[in-house]
Order: structure tokens, then sequence, then C-alpha cells
């Protein structure tokens, strides 16, 4: 059965792209077919998987929502749709590039009946072929989020231990609220997990405890914490996912939450 996870935090710079390159190739390790939905226009998840250039792909995210908007209004189906055209794969994970022609199409999509389901539309074409889809979501709240989180199962939400990153979850949580009443019932928070977190840092330790302290009693907080460190800056830059480095603390963390995640499935 496949389950559909968005990697999802409204604040930026919290190891959203990173926590969802290195889930899907620590879940494709560990024997699971994964795809990966690059949601955010920057494009970062494409880069970090090797595509230094997403624009200039043939075909992105952006070209396959059209095509399914335009399947809604006029029944045309675009031969975009067969899959080896825009699939790709790094690391052994599918994913689907994304281009800065997605933030052009928010007016489309905003203007579109059904709006927040086009993507739920999308994927379902996807379900008996992947046990895992995974959505990088942009970091704002607006409508291609909103279609994340309509068609997601479930949602995991990277936390820097920062103050400001603790207090944006209130926020979030409080969309995710009004998603589950309106729009997905059986959303459900996976957890949240605290990303970049300094041991050394007496104040980010403090921060992981506020953490703890303010949501625990409303969504499981992962116990695997990502450690950081600069090596994965390094990774990003030469398209490579953590995990593919040995030996590495954050590498380590990423295969261990992996495990986290596959142990709430079962």
């Amino acid at each position: 059965m496949c389950k559909i996870i968005s990697i999802i935090n409204q604040k930026g710079g919290v190891g959203k792209t990173t926590t969802c390159i290195n889930l899907a190739v620590s879940l494709v390790n560990m024997g699971k077919k994964v795809l990966v939905v690059d949601l955010d226009s920057q494009a970062n998840l494409t880069m970090g998987m090797g595509y230094a250039n997403p624009d200039e792909l043939p075909i992105k995210l952006a070209d396959l929502l059209q095509a399914e908007i335009t399947k809604r209004t006029t029944g045309q189906v675009s031969d975009i749709f067969s899959k080896e055209n825009y699939i790709l794969t790094a690391h052994g994970v599918d994913f689907i590039p994304s281009s800065l022609d997605l933030a052009g199409l928010e007016l489309v999509l905003m203007n579109t009946i059904g709006r927040e389901t086009v993507l739920k539309s999308f994927l379902e074409q996807f379900k008996n072929e992947y046990h895992y889809i995974l959505i990088d979501c942009l970091p704002s709240l607006g409508i291609f989020t909103v279609n994340a989180l309509t068609a997601s199962d479930e949602i995991i939400i990277p936390v820097q231990a920062q103050f400001f990153g603790a207090k944006g979850v209130e926020a979030l949580l409080q969309s995710v609220g009004s998603v589950q009443t309106y729009l997905n019932p059986q959303l459900k928070v996976l957890g949240i997990l605290i990303t970049m977190l300094d041991g050394r840092s007496k104040f980010q330790r403090e921060v992981g405890e506020i953490v703890q302290d303010s949501f625990a009693e409303y969504t499981k907080i992962f116990n695997t914490t990502v450690p950081l460190s600069v090596e994965v800056s390094r990774g990003q830059s030469q398209g490579l996912p953590i995990v593919a480095l040995k030996n590495n603390r954050v590498s380590e963390a990423y295969n261990e939450f992996a495990k986290e995640v596959l142990s709430y499935g079962q």
C-alpha cells in the first residue's frame, strides 16, 4: 500500500529538502520503491539530485500539473503523461523535477475548479507502483502546500532547533487542522523531526526541550535528531545525498530516521 508523505514547514532553511532526499535514499536502501515530487519552484531538490539546471529539463512538474488542469477543463489528455518522458532517477530514487515555471502556475491553479485536489488527482496514477511518495513542499502555506496536504496521508515537520522555528510550528499545525476539517480528514501528522542540532550549544539543547514540551501532547517528536554538519552542504553542491557519504553522523541519523518512519507504518 502506497503512503504519501509531505515534508513541510512554512519556514525556510529548516532542512526540508535535505530530509526529503535523504529519507528517500534511505528508504530505497531498505528495499522500498520511492517517488519524490519537487513541489518548490526553487527546485532545490532537483538540483540536490544532480540536475544543476532544472529549467533546461524538457518536462517539469509545472508542465504535468498544467496538463492535469487542461484534462479537467477540456477533457484533453496530453501525451506528456507518458511516465518515461518525465520521471528521472538518481541514487535509486525516482523523482519528478521542478523549475521556476511552477511559480507561474499558481494563478492558473487558483482559478481551477477543485484547485485543492489537482496534485492529488495527478498522483493517483502512481499509487500501485511505489511504497512511498514523498513531497518536498515549498516554504509557504499557499495553494501548492494545500494541494500537498490534500494529497497526503501523513506529514513530517522538520524543525530547526531555534526559537522562531519552534514558534512557526503552531501556525503550521493550525493550517493542517483546517485541511483535516475541510479537505482531508485522514491526514495525520507523523511527527516533528529536529534538524541541524548543534549538540555543543546549550541554547539549542534548550530549544529542543521546548519543542518536546510544547508539541509532544499534540504530535510525536521523532527520537532521531539530525546534527548540524558542513558535510550536508558539501554533498548538496556535488548532487550527493548525505547518506551516500559513509561514516558520517548526519547519514547515520537519517538512516535511523528512516527506520523510525518505517516502524510507524507497521
